[in-house]
């Protein structure tokens, strides 16, 4: 088939919503460029690209965020223009982000009906209906939507609740069109079982799905057709039973790409981490391990088992209450990510633009950062040196951006990742602990990601990686610890893991419990 193919289906009910000729530039960036695209009423349809490919871009002109530059959107057999989000969600088109929108300080039931708050006369919101109607619409969204409470405050809940509580929404307005942005990407096997029967009834009901997702088991178990943008052009449209993985992936990225490789088996180095009975309240509980020089240690589990939080204990974000730490034989007292910094220690957090970078500086700013503080408060500004380590992480780490004076809030997930990374590689750690490092990342990004961690391991560098992805865990730790309910409750080493052994252990605890 040739590289931008376009299927179409004559007997196929009429488009819901279309673009025509959609072009949209930022400041140095083209980034859509004369892109056509519909959605069928009852279709889901996958959307498919690299970081910076235009899909997000994309999807938010059709949701009222931003302005295109040209090119037409009809919706319902009309031209339409929406000024803003609440005027697209009027008309019935939804957008759930990738990125969370909730607003943190107010109840779970008023951000799920934000711009549609249920009022009696003279404006008066009614709390007690609005309550109510929430906690029907999560039990209608599934069981494991129907465990967050109305009442709770969106700040009181996991990152991967506030993404329930977003995707939530889709039923709450009724809409005609709905868009999914990566919604799995925080989600449990449970959580994202329930997501997709929720798409299925929407689908049943005739309501249109458009599905961004960098993840092709989703894309083809859930999609009719498939569009592929690639540089902010369309790149092809496919029905998705007559085609395949490889096929998509190649219009994505203009190339094929190899699987990620096992990481073979080394002998191991020097003990370089050792933690006993570690204790962190409600959330780590007697967890001991050790990490030894150029190991991948990977961390499994489902949401909430405790990774994250053992590592934030060990690094010094997280209160310890219990248990002892070991740095190259020697007890140490970490008591805050200075210290760890010190040690040697580096974190790129899972929530890569809260807590992994400050989107309102410039790539250069962030990359340089933690490498600036280790120097001391008494550092001068030397443009020129900085400059040097950009330039240099830039060409490993193949960063995309117009100049090292970009915002990072403008770069695409996979480059903003690169430059998480970046950050911490600079300053050369003995450890590096990488929380989902490939979460929201197109394929692309997470095959050099993933080669960049067997380098790095190669180097002699110590990594513990925390991942929910089966595959990727599979195939970069040397050696595989389980978590469950802030325990660890199995280990695995060189050629004893397996899908089945992993879950096995995690969700057989969950069970009994």
């Amino acid at each position: 088939m040739a590289a931008d193919a376009n299927i179409g289906d004559g007997t196929a009910p009429p488009p819901i919503l279309s673009v025509r000729g959609m072009t949209k530039s930022f400041p140095g960036v083209k980034a859509l460029q004369q892109v056509d695209f519909d959605v069928r009423p009852g279709e889901v349809h996958a959307l498919c690209g690299e970081n910076g490919a235009g899909k997000s871009t994309l999807m938010r002109i059709l949701a009222g965020d931003y302005r295109a530059d040209d090119g037409e959107i009809i919706f319902n057999g009309a031209p339409a223009t929406y000024r803003n989000a609440r005027e697209a969600r009027r008309e019935g088109i939804l957008l759930i982000h990738q990125e969370i929108s909730l607003v943190p300080e107010m109840t779970v039931a008023a951000n799920i009906f934000l711009g549609n708050l249920p009022k009696r006369r003279f404006g008066l919101v009614r709390h007690r209906d609005m309550v109510q109607k929430a906690r029907a619409t999560l039990e209608t969204a599934g069981s494991e939507f129907s465990r967050i409470d109305p009442r709770s405050k969106v700040s009181e809940l996991s990152f991967a609740h506030q993404q329930m509580v977003e995707i939530a929404r889709a039923t709450a307005f009724k809409s005609s069109v709905v868009i999914f942005d990566e919604p799995t990407a925080s989600l449990t096997l449970s959580e994202t079982n329930a997501l997709f029967a929720t798409i299925a009834r929407l689908k049943a009901q005739g309501v249109a799905i458009i599905y961004i997702s960098h993840k092709m088991s989703e894309v083809f178990a859930l999609s009719d057709r498939v569009t592929v943008l690639r540089d902010g052009s369309m790149r092809g449209t496919l029905k998705t039973a007559e085609t395949n993985e490889q096929e998509v992936t190649r219009l994505m990225i203009g190339r094929d790409i190899a699987v990620a490789a096992r990481v073979e088996a080394r002998e191991r180095g020097s003990e370089l981490l050792r933690v006993e009975a570690l204790e962190s309240p409600g959330f780590v509980k007697d967890v001991s391990f050790a990490v030894h020089s150029g190991e991948v240690l990977g961390l499994y589990g489902l949401i909430g088992a405790g990774r994250t939080e053992t590592a934030e204990v060990v690094f010094g974000v997280r209160r310890r209450t219990g248990g002892r730490i070991f740095w190259q034989g020697r007890e140490v007292n970490i008591r805050s990510a200075r210290d760890a910094v010190d040690l040697g220690m580096g974190l790129v957090p899972e929530d890569r633009k809260g807590k992994g970078l400050i989107l309102g500086l410039t790539g250069i700013n962030n990359l340089t950062m933690v490498l600036m503080r280790r120097s001391g408060l008494m550092r001068l500004p030397d443009r020129k040196r900085d400059m040097n380590v950009y330039e240099e992480f830039k060409t490993k780490l193949d960063i995309r951006a117009a100049s090292a004076d970009t915002l990072v809030n403008t770069l695409s997930g996979g480059n903003q990742q690169k430059i998480a990374l970046a950050k911490w590689l600079a300053v050369n750690p003995s450890l590096l602990i990488l929380d989902e490092p490939t979460r929201g990342i197109d394929v692309g990004a997470k095959a050099e990601i993933h080669a960049l961690i067997a380098r790095l391991a190669e180097s002699g560098m110590s990594i513990i990686l925390i991942s929910s992805e089966m595959p990727e865990i599979l195939a970069l730790s040397t050696r595989v610890l389980t978590f469950s309910e802030g325990r660890i409750v199995g280990e695995f080493g060189t050629g004893e893991a397996t899908e089945e052994r992993l879950l096995s252990t995690v969700v057989g605890r969950r069970a009994a419990a």
